[in-house]
């Protein structure tokens, strides 16, 4: 299949039926074998209903329903895994984003980018609870990821499933997919999306979720600075406390030998504290490369994304992985 639109939808009953035709009138002038993939997040009105309901008159349509209310991030998750297109491109089911947006990214797709993210450049949200707290996070993230994304916020992205499919998801991580891809040196476009007044429904997020986005964001900076060789940035911590224990030390055995003949038990004791550091972070960093060698399929295979392998004419034809031809 040529493209899946994701979709994650939770509570939004009155917003199925026009985003369906706004993404429907869309796609069908693409000349495409898409798809459109609702996945229902636990909603607890007629969400589901309704976007079943469509199933039956539009073969085009899939509906994912899930057991409960995980979050935008899992819902998302699912849609991705379930999803059966070349290119997947995920957007909010409030009707904010808009699917007129979609043939901008196929474009951006088409010349050889991996991810292409919306930057809600006019945004119509609430200034004080929505605008500025998504402005500083932006500004947060780009500087501890390295990824100077505008808006990691917006939904509405565009990917090659051979990448997307291989970034593990979880928590609120899907703010973060720009920066995980860069490690693996995925191309990543940006381009401005419309962005409209939600109609109808309420708003799921507010000035609650910064916590979990600070949170995540420690997370975020330890997977892409530890990942690969956590034995070595582990003692790289190590050293400065086994250097500072090892000092303490002798200057307390220096006093307690010396013309005092008194043992600091404060001096010697922070010693003993700080060397016993040295050894647990050197213990933890030995745990993490360990862990990293067991469980690096997925860093491995992101990596395949991007790679190119010319294999020997006694092989068969050289070939191109994760790329589109």
């Amino acid at each position: 299949m040529d493209l899946s639109v994701i979709v994650p939808v939770f509570n939004e009953e009155e917003n199925i039926d026009p985003l369906y035709g706004a993404v429907h009138a869309t796609l069908s002038r693409l000349n495409l074998d898409y798809e459109i993939v609702l996945v229902d997040d636990g909603s607890a009105d007629h969400t589901f209903a309704r976007a079943a309901a469509l199933t039956a008159k539009d073969a085009h349509v899939r509906v994912i329903k899930l057991r409960r209310n995980y979050g935008q991030t899992p819902a998302m998750a699912a849609g991705l895994a379930c999803a059966c297109g070349r290119v997947l491109i995920t957007m909010d089911g409030d009707m904010q984003n808009d699917p007129a947006d979609i043939p901008r990214f196929l474009d951006k797709i088409a010349e050889g980018y991996d991810l292409v993210v919306g930057w809600r450049y006019k945004r119509q949200d609430k200034l004080v609870s929505r605008k500025i707290p998504s402005m500083i996070a932006n500004r947060m993230i780009g500087r501890i990821t390295g990824v100077p994304i505008r808006d990691n916020g917006c939904s509405l992205k565009a990917y090659r499933a051979s990448m997307i499919k291989s970034v593990p998801l979880y928590s609120e991580m899907h703010r973060f997919i720009p920066a995980m891809a860069s490690t693996v040196g995925c191309r990543i476009a940006e381009i401005r999306v419309r962005h409209h007044a939600r109609k109808f429904g309420r708003s799921k997020y507010g000035l609650s979720r910064v916590y979990k986005v600070l949170l995540d964001m420690l997370v975020i900076k330890a997977l892409i600075s530890f990942a690969y060789r956590p034995l070595l940035w582990f003692s790289a911590l190590a050293v400065p406390a086994a250097l500072a224990g090892i000092v303490m030390i002798f200057a307390a055995l220096l006093k307690a030998f010396g013309d005092d003949g008194t043992l600091s038990l404060p001096v010697s004791g922070a010693g003993v504290l700080f060397c016993a550091l040295a050894v647990f972070l050197l213990v933890s960093g030995a745990v993490g490369e360990l862990v990293a060698w067991t469980t690096h399929a997925p860093v491995r295979s992101m990596a395949l994304v991007t790679a190119t392998v010319h294999e020997p004419r006694a092989c068969g034809a050289s070939k191109v992985i994760g790329r589109a031809s």
